[in-house]
Parts: structure tokens; C-alpha cells; sequence
């Protein structure tokens, strides 16, 4: 199970709950979710799941793989700093990328610099809420 997914287990059990007339907050379903699966809080179960879901440490240099703005892309870890919950990484890509999903223009990137948590995601998201970055180490 990822973060991910307890979240929406917790998201679904209030909507049930307030579906019946028992009203509950969003972190009261966290915690409540957070002990069906043995952990004593929510905090607890966030920590296993990120520690369990962790991709292998990135460093520079590495040969990375993943998505930017909804584009696959292979390349190079060419810069990195920061703590691993909130790491500046800069990635020069093997192949530009085109991140405009529109036919009638293109916006080709080369290499970008983003903002990502210990999972390889970034902080920000599209419109969709995918986040903008999803990166991981090539063959990782």
C-alpha cells in the first residue's frame, strides 16, 4: 500500500461514515485507517508506508527515468541539494522533451530543475493533480 492509497481509504471510510450520519474529519479517518492497518496513529502508518515505498537514494549523476508534466523522459542527475523530504534535483534529459500537449506549438525543454520529496515527486502538481515530476532511478 502506498501513502497514496491510505489516503484514499481514509477519504472513502468518511464519505461511508457521513453517508450513515456519523460526521467525522478528515484526520479522523486518517487515524482510524492508520489502526486497521496496526499502526498506533496515522503519523506512524505515514512513516512505515514512505519508509516501505522509498525508491533507492538518488545521487548525482545517477541515471534517472520518470515523468514531466505528463511526458516520459530518460537522463542524468546533474545537480542535487537539500534535505531528502525537500531536495533541489536538476535533470538534463537524454531527449528534449515537448511539454505542451497541444499539436498546434511545442515547448521543448532540454534539462529541468525541480523540487521533490523522498518519494521522487515533486511538491507541485498539474491542474490534474498529478505532480509535475516523477522521477526514479533508471532500472530502480
Amino acid at each position: 500500500m502506498t501513502i497514496d492509497e491510505a489516503k484514499a481509504q481514509a477519504k472513502a471510510l468518511r464519505a461511508a461514515l457521513q453517508a450513515q450520519g456519523n460526521a467525522i474529519s478528515h484526520a479522523q479517518a486518517l487515524e482510524l485507517v492508520a489502526r486497521q492497518h496496526g499502526a498506533k496513529d496515522w503519523n506512524t502508518l505515514h512513516a512505515r508506508l514512505a519508509l516501505r515505498n522509498a525508491p533507492p537514494e538518488l545521487a548525482l549523476g545517477d541515471r534517472v527515468r520518470g515523468r514531466y508534466l505528463g511526458q516520459h523522459f530518460t537522463g542524468r542527475i546533474i545537480g542535487l541539494s537539500g534535505p531528502a523530504t525537500h531536495r533541489q534535483i536538476e535533470i538534463r534529459f537524454d531527449h528534449p522533451v515537448d511539454v505542451v500537449r497541444f499539436e498546434s506549438f511545442t515547448n521543448v525543454r532540454n534539462q529541468i530543475r525541480s523540487v521533490i520529496d523522498e518519494s521522487g515527486r515533486s511538491h507541485r502538481h498539474t491542474s490534474d493533480g498529478v505532480p509535475q515530476l516523477i522521477v526514479g532511478r533508471e532500472g530502480g
